[in-house]
């Protein structure tokens, strides 16, 4: 039983669609900060920008975190302009949910340094970008573009060690992207917990 529930996340995400695939433009977000404050990622045009979906009751997550490999990005990739935003769609209904404020706690003591933190509690911004798991990452670039969707790395795996030796398809596509060349892994299939819609 335990096995099945494991796998399941991986299994969903590799039956899902992609709703914002590369090439296509980003669809507009709005929704409110941890802070109460509201953003829109239309805000940010003319700039690259990260999108990271997020639930601290993940393990997948907390994988990317207790290795400190997130917190890692967000410092590199925020250092060059790039704003990074996390997303967290999770229902006031589940389990997993925690309150604005306590999300912003959680994000602070990790050393997290997105942009913004942003609650989507009515999952409008999930379901608009066919975000299936946490972690799931996209990369959008200064027209508005997608130019990345899917998985963080290659480890499909909730073992922080793991990212050591993983290949890590978000560094890559934003270094690529920086450098002014086209992504090469512009989408893979994401891992991870299924979002709590």
């Amino acid at each position: 039983m335990m096995l099945r529930t494991l796998f399941l996340p991986l299994a969903f995400a590799a039956s899902t669609v992609l709703a914002a695939a590369p090439g296509q433009s980003a669809p507009e977000i709005s929704l409110p900060a941890t802070d109460g404050k509201p953003a829109r990622l239309s805000d940010h045009k003319g700039k690259w920008v990260v999108l990271e979906w997020v639930n601290p009751g993940c393990p997948y997550v907390r994988k990317h975190y207790d290795s400190k490999n997130m917190q890692a990005l967000q410092k590199t990739y925020g250092g060059k302009d790039v704003v990074w935003l996390a997303v967290n769609s999770t229902n006031p209904g589940h389990a997993d949910y925690l309150k604005p404020a306590a999300m912003g706690d959680w994000m602070k003591g990790q050393g997290g340094t997105p942009r913004a933190t942003l609650m989507d509690e009515k999952g409008v911004a999930g379901r608009a970008y066919g975000a299936r798991t946490t972690p799931q990452m996209f990369i959008i670039d200064p027209k508005g573009q997608v130019v990345y969707n899917g998985a963080i790395d290659d480890k499909r795996s909730a073992n922080p060690e793991d990212v050591k030796t993983a290949k890590n398809f978000l560094k890559a596509g934003m270094d690529e992207a920086l450098a002014g060349k086209p992504v090469s892994t512009a989408s893979t299939t994401p891992y991870g917990c299924t979002v709590k819609y």
